[in-house]
C-alpha cells in the first residue's frame, strides 16, 4: 500500500500528540491567586505602550489594561478555534476514517476543544468580559465555518494561529508575566506547533491543486481574515477598563509605532509563508495594508 506524504506527516503528528498533550484541568493551578504586580503580557507588547495615554496611566492601570488585552486575544482565539473545529469536522465527514490524515484532523479537534475550555477558564479567572467580534465579522465567521475549503480555509486559520503563537512564545518565556498566562501560553504553544505544521503542509498541497480563478478569490478572503486578525486582536472595548473611550484608544493604538511593530513582528512568519505560496496580492492588498501585518 502506498502511503501519501500527508498520511506520513499525520502519523508523526499522531505520535507526537500521544506523547506531548496536556490537560489544562490538571496542569494549571486554577485556584492560585493572581500576582498583583505582574503584567499579563510583556509590558512593551501592550497596544498603548509608549503613547501619551500610557504615560497618563498608573502602574496598576497599566497592569489592568494588559489583563483585558490578554482576555481579548483569548476571546479571538476561541472564536477562530470554534470556526476551525467546524471546518475540520466538515472535512472529516467526507474523509476516510481509516486514514492517518483523517484521524489527525479529529485529534486536532480534541486539542482545540481543550484549548477553548482553557481560554474560557482563563478569561473567567481574569474577571474580564468576553470580547467578541462585531456583527459583520460574526456573519463572516459563520460563512467561513459553513463553506470554506481549500487554501482560504487553511490560510485564514493559520494567520490567527501563527500570530497568537508568536505572542504566546514570548509571554511563556517572560518572567515578568503572570504565571497563569505563562502556563496557558506554554501549553498552547507546544500543542499548536503540531497544528501549524499540519495546516502549512495541507495549505501548500491545496494551493498546488487550485486553479488560477479559485486562488484569485481565495486571496481576497485571506486578506479579509488578515484584516480582521490584525485590527481586532485587541478589542477597542478593552480601553474602557482604564477609563479610556474605545475609539480614542483604538486610534492611539493604530498610530502607536510600538504596537505597529508588534503586529508586524507577530505576523512576519505567516506573511512570508503566504507570500511564498503567492497568496498575498490582487484586490486584497488594501486590506493587508490596513491589517498592520505588512
Amino acid at each position: 500500500m502506498v502511503v501519501s506524504d500527508r498520511d506520513r506527516t499525520a502519523t508523526r503528528l499522531l505520535r507526537s500528540s500521544a506523547e506531548h498533550s496536556y490537560d489544562p484541568e490538571v496542569e494549571i493551578d486554577w485556584d492560585a491567586p493572581l500576582a498583583s504586580d505582574r503584567f499579563y503580557t510583556p509590558e512593551h507588547r501592550s497596544s498603548l505602550y509608549g503613547t501619551e495615554l500610557w504615560q497618563g496611566l498608573s502602574q496598576e492601570q497599566r497592569i489592568t489594561l494588559t489583563r483585558h488585552e490578554v482576555a481579548s486575544i483569548a476571546g479571538l482565539g476561541v472564536w477562530f478555534e470554534t470556526i476551525l473545529m467546524q471546518l475540520l469536522i466538515r472535512e472529516y465527514y467526507r474523509a476516510d476514517p481509516t486514514a492517518a490524515h483523517s484521524q489527525y484532523a479529529l485529534t486536532e479537534v480534541a486539542d482545540e476543544c481543550r484549548h477553548s475550555v482553557m481560554f474560557g477558564r482563563m478569561i473567567a479567572k481574569l474577571d474580564c468580559p468576553v470580547y467578541r467580534v462585531g456583527a459583520f465579522d460574526d456573519a463572516l465567521g459563520k460563512w467561513i465555518a459553513a463553506t470554506a475549503t481549500g487554501p482560504r480555509m487553511y490560510a485564514a486559520i493559520l494567520i490567527a494561529e501563527e500570530i497568537l503563537d508568536a505572542l504566546q512564545r514570548e509571554a511563556a518565556a517572560d518572567e515578568t508575566v503572570q504565571p497563569l498566562v505563562r502556563m496557558v501560553s506554554r501549553i498552547h504553544v507546544i500543542e499548536e506547533a503540531r497544528h501549524v505544521r499540519y495546516a502549512r503542509e495541507e495549505l501548500a498541497r491545496q494551493v498546488r491543486a487550485a486553479g488560477t480563478r479559485r486562488l484569485a478569490f481565495d486571496r481576497v478572503v485571506i486578506a479579509r481574515a488578515a484584516y480582521l486578525t490584525g485590527t481586532r486582536i485587541i478589542s477597542p472595548e478593552v480601553y474602557r477598563s482604564v477609563g479610556i473611550e474605545p475609539e480614542v484608544g483604538r486610534r492611539a493604538a493604530r498610530a502607536n509605532p510600538y504596537h505597529r511593530e508588534t503586529m508586524r513582528w507577530a505576523g512576519e512568519r505567516i506573511v512570508a509563508y503566504l507570500r511564498e505560496l503567492d497568496l498575498i496580492g490582487g484586490p486584497g492588498m488594501a486590506l493587508w495594508r490596513r491589517s498592520g501585518l505588512l
